[in-house]
């Protein structure tokens, strides 16, 4: 008999997510996490390790001790890492030689949800193919092992240390001068797992560090993802303390959004703007970015004479375009910086190391670096995900509008590059409706855009 998906419960490419004790349940996350360890010890011809990772959700260390007690179950051995940012998870993956890894976090999505991001042995997060082959094994009886065959379990407390240490090591900064500079930073953790490493990290760096929201009690202080409209207390700290720059993460730290000296946020799609230009002063090579993320970061990419690329939205999917182009950098709009320097997944850490660096380089504040780039406005709006027919919306308004480019690799992306606009609209991943999505040099040009999408949503809604 197939497992029945519950009510409410996301299911994605690399895992499940879910209100805990509605749709996101220790039933839930047992099942789930046992085929991914069945799948994982079936797939490979290594010792079956597992690495378990959570962030600091009130719900993490209950859900996490379900998966470990399902990985053991199924014969796996459980590698637990307790409270590390993903990055971090990610990162031992490698160190452990591990068939793979669960990571109990929902990242960006409010404090009530929690979520299993699931990582395969290439410490990247399951992709399509994986993916697919994993819910097969939900389909099947659950292959609980003998007493003798049960996996066991270890606790690695070093894997933080590992994180920085590997960061410091990144050929792309001088730590001694970072060091002599002492940038003044201050820092949002929002209560989360990367008040476990960031601190740290940056004081390795040099920084004076002002934080705000270190404690990693998982009740967190503001809406958990580090967009611009979120970040007013860090705003402050940063003009209070006369920082050269703020730095906030979402919940387990594979996103950073930005404050300038002058307490502003100039919007989270800088963060990989500053960061590819980091990288590209030293390293010629593509870059590679989602469908959804501003023109600022092909703008960098065509100032240093490289090829840019856009992905499907999702980690994973801008991790394998990274891998087939053989891209120096990458990442997503969001703030997710992804440097294969260090691994193929999103990274907080590098992402603050770099923008100190360019900093230190280039001797320009936060504010004359964002200024020197093109501006643009991005205009963002969700609607309730109905029952309407989305492969016809996108018949309709492709047809409306006089595109230059078209991209169905995820929902429908419509460029006019000539003017400099683009929209994008698809269904979410990990929430119950669709984003509509649309940038241009005007805030108008991108506002009519998004609301033309709006308007063939809601005539599929009546018809």
């Amino acid at each position: 008999m197939s497992f029945q998906i519950p009510e409410g419960l996301m299911v994605s490419v690399s895992g499940v997510r879910g209100r805990v004790g509605e749709s996101l349940t220790p039933d839930v996350v047992t099942r789930f996490t046992a085929a991914l360890g069945a799948y994982l010890r079936d797939a490979s011809a290594r010792s079956p390790r597992v690495v378990l990772g959570r962030d600091s959700r009130t719900s993490g260390p209950l859900l996490a001790r379900a998966a470990s007690a399902a990985l053991e179950g199924v014969g796996c051995h459980v590698i637990d890492l307790g409270m590390v940012p993903t990055p971090t998870a990610l990162l031992a993956i490698s160190h452990h030689d591990a068939v793979g890894g669960v990571i109990v976090t929902a990242s960006h999505n409010p404090v009530e949800w929690n979520a299993l991001k699931l990582a395969s042995g290439q410490a990247m997060f399951l992709d399509a193919e994986e993916a697919l082959a994993m819910r097969a094994y939900l389909d099947r009886p659950i292959p609980w092992q003998p007493w003798d065959r049960i996996g066991g379990r270890e606790v690695d407390e070093d894997a933080a240390r590992r994180h920085i240490d590997r960061i410091l090591s990144l050929p792309y900064l001088d730590v001694p001068a970072l060091r002599q500079r002492r940038f003044v930073v201050a820092l949002d953790c929002i209560r989360g797992a990367g008040a476990v490493t960031l601190p740290t990290l940056l004081e390795e760096l040099g920084c004076q560090v002002h934080g705000i929201n270190l404690d990693p009690d998982g009740r967190f202080p503001r809406p958990p993802e580090p967009v611009a409209a979120n970040l007013g207390e860090l705003e402050a700290v940063v003009r209070e303390a006369g920082a050269d720059v703020g730095l906030a993460t979402d919940p387990d730290a594979d996103r950073l959004s930005l404050v300038d000296e002058r307490g502003r946020a100039p919007g989270e799609d800088y963060t990989l703007a500053l960061a590819a230009r980091l990288v590209l002063r030293h390293r010629s090579g593509p870059v590679v970015t989602n469908l959804s993320t501003s023109r600022v970061v092909e703008d960098v990419a065509a100032n240093a004479g490289v090829p840019s690329h856009r992905a499907a939205v999702g980690e994973i999917n801008v991790a394998r375009r990274m891998q087939s182009e053989g891209a120096v950098v990458g990442g997503e709009g969001n703030g997710g910086v992804i440097l294969p320097d260090v691994q193929l997944t999103r990274d907080a850490h590098v992402a603050a190391a770099l923008t100190l660096q360019l900093m230190l380089e280039t001797g320009q504040t936060m504010s004359e670096l964002v200024g020197a780039a093109p501006r643009y406005s991005i205009v963002k709006a969700t609607a309730p995900r109905g029952r309407g027919d989305l492969d016809l919306a996108y018949r309709r308004i492709e047809e409306a509008m006089d595109v230059q480019v078209s991209d169905r690799q995820d929902g429908l992306w419509l460029g006019w590059p000539e003017a400099r606009r683009w929209l994008h609209f698809r269904p979410s991943g990990t929430e119950p409706i669709v984003r509509l999505i649309a940038e241009a040099p005007e805030e108008e040009e991108a506002r009519r855009l998004v609301e033309a999408a709006q308007a063939e949503l809601d005539r599929l809604e009546r018809e």
